[in-house]
């Protein structure tokens, strides 16, 4: 009985998140001209991410003596705007669609956007495989971001390998070039 609860009330959190996630959406800031996409693409489709990015302890690269939080990968589950999950964000980074369609991505541009304590905008060109709703896709678009930002406090030489995951959100759309 005890894992059906924990089910129900996992179930219940993600469709409070994504209900507050898309009324947050409907005054969502304008996308910065930096991080629009090529007018030969079209948004194919739009999903919303909800996970957390992964930092590990580790010595600086620049500086061994110090050390700092490293971005290692992002971790989420994607919904379409129904709340349905369409599929997961994962290392590369890369985008898998329930359908197997996948989109890797590289970063292009980015922008802190308008909130200093989520992990910033970005625009990313992307290689695809597959023929469903990623297997065309030629650009990544990530805004309205919330969390996700490494731990504010640093780590020392005794933390080194601890994880933290910090939880986030963000919209991810994808684009295809126009018919």
């Amino acid at each position: 009985m005890k894992s059906l609860d924990t089910t129900i009330a996992a179930g219940a959190s993600i469709v409070v998140l994504l209900a507050g996630y898309a009324s947050a959406q409907a005054g969502s800031p304008a996308v910065p001209e930096t991080l629009k996409v090529p007018a030969s693409q079209t948004l194919s489709v739009s999903a919303q991410a909800i996970g957390v990015q992964i930092y590990e302890c580790a010595a600086s690269k620049t500086d061994p003596t110090r050390f700092e939080w490293a971005f290692r990968a992002p971790e989420a589950e994607l919904f379409d705007d129904a709340g349905a999950k369409i599929g997961k964000h994962y290392a590369g980074p890369t985008w898998e669609s329930n359908d197997g369609s996948k989109a890797v991505g590289e970063a292009k541009a980015r922008d802190d956007g308008p909130d200093p304590n989520a992990i910033p905008w970005l625009l990313l060109s992307a290689k695809s495989e597959g023929n469903g709703i990623f297997g065309k896709t030629q650009s990544v678009q990530r805004v309205n971001t919330a969390g996700g930002k490494a731990p504010a406090d640093g780590c020392s030489q005794a933390q080194v390998g601890k994880v933290a995951r910090i939880p986030d959100r963000a919209t991810y759309s994808f684009y295809v070039a126009k018919p």
